[in-house]
């Protein structure tokens, strides 16, 4: 009985909420507002569109049609559509203007309502591009605000369909600038927006380089671009980026930093890479010997690199095979294969140190020896002092006595 009683009471409270929104009606569209709509019936001709509320609209079927021609949307799914005009309740959206009359009739509204409309780059002509938007009109976008960074050949832009936004309309529709910077930039804000709410910190993320730096790369992931230090880039020094990366080039990066306020966000390769150094104690073991290359000369020794990201240093004490040297390059050269003795490894802090392979333990325990020996005074020396001293010692004595 009360289950009953609970079902006919639902029954009329969801009778009673229908019938309260029958009466109710729908929001007043303003041109140019954004809604989120479900496809309900999609026609030869239009798409048809439940906005809630029992309100409709639709919009022509061409907009949701790839190159192709293939749909790319289908019933039921929600999408974003612009209000245009409404006549004899009919409401009509679009997605964004394109070709036609119906783009020539609402290019002032997409001007006052910062509505999408889209275009092809016809020609290169002073200072930018000639678009042509609807039929015949043409309008014009400046270099500066044609995609998001300037590209190299301007050429890359003509023949394509773009969206942009107008800037200015005069002299009803016949003089137009637009920018299709503006839309990207727009799109791009809304998936910061996005970002910002799931990138965390050592997240894994895809990217793609955009341009290379002597100081990095930087790495777009799609809604924010970073900076993949020269550092971050491999295990392996790396003198020129360009033989590693390319612009263009997907990669995959881990999350180093974000900061949102100062919009500075940093990445990583080399922490998604294999520390090399974490069995360096198996591959390297102290007294083994090992071919590498000489990478770098220094006033104190040369580095010496046995694998990427392994590199050790001679020291210049070790160079001389028994002889005083002013300078590595005095024995070595840089991009010189040489044999090398691991004499020292500190995995902790990074550290290998290394002796020529040629050179015998007793030749490098000798050099440290005779530098050992220059920085004590010699037995003859040791003598003198204490011959020296005895005799003050006996003068003053007979100052005392006198």
């Amino acid at each position: 009985m009360n289950e009953e009683n609970t079902k006919e009471e639902t029954d009329g409270a969801s009778f009673a909420e229908l019938f309260e929104q029958s009466f109710k009606k729908p929001k007043r569209l303003e041109p140019g507002q954004k809604v989120e709509a479900v496809i309900v019936k999609i026609t030869d001709e239009w798409v048809f569109l439940d906005l809630g509320g029992k309100s409709e609209g639709y919009l022509d079927k061409k907009e949701l049609l790839d190159a192709d021609g293939n749909l790319t949307a289908a019933e039921g799914d929600t999408i974003s559509a612009y209000f245009l005009s409404s006549a004899h309740n009919e409401k009509l959206f679009t997605i964004k203007l394109h070709g036609g009359a119906a783009g020539n009739q609402y290019l002032e509204e997409a001007f006052h309502n910062h509505i999408p409309v889209e275009g092809v780059a016809e020609k290169e002509i002073k200072g930018g591009y000639e678009i042509k938007i609807a039929g015949t009109i043409r309008g014009f976008c400046p270099y500066s605000q044609m995609g998001l960074r300037r590209t190299e050949d301007p050429q890359d832009f003509i023949g394509k369909k773009l969206l942009f936004k107008i800037t200015e309309y005069r002299d009803n529709g016949k003089s137009l600038v637009l920018s299709n910077r503006k839309m990207l930039e727009e799109e791009r804000e809304q998936l910061r927006q996005e970002l910002k709410k799931t990138l965390k910190k050592d997240m894994t993320v895809k990217g793609t380089v955009t341009s290379l730096r002597p100081f990095g790369a930087f790495v777009d992931i799609g809604g924010i671009e970073g900076l993949l230090p020269i550092s971050e880039v491999g295990w392996s020094r790396v003198e020129d980026l360009s033989s590693v990366l390319l612009p263009g080039q997907e990669v995959e990066v881990k999350i180093m930093d974000l900061d949102w306020e100062k919009n500075k966000f940093s990445f990583s390769l080399k922490a998604l890479l294999p520390d090399p150094w974490t069995q360096l104690h198996n591959q390297y073991p102290e007294e083994s010997c090992h071919s590498g290359t000489v990478v770098r000369l220094a006033q104190f020794g040369a580095f010496v690199s046995l694998a990427p990201g392994i590199d050790g240093l001679i020291h210049i004490s070790q160079l001389g095979q028994g002889k005083r040297i002013n300078h590595p390059r005095d024995v070595l050269a840089e991009g010189q294969t040489v044999e090398v003795r691991v004499l020292k490894m500190d995995s902790e802090n990074r550290r290998l140190s290394l002796g020529l392979a040629a050179a015998t333990p007793q030749e490098q325990q000798g050099e440290d020896f005779r530098q050992y020996m220059e920085a004590q005074p010699s037995v003859k020396q040791a003598s003198l002092g204490a011959l020296g001293a005895a005799l003050l010692k006996a003068r003053e004595g007979k100052k005392d006595k006198r």
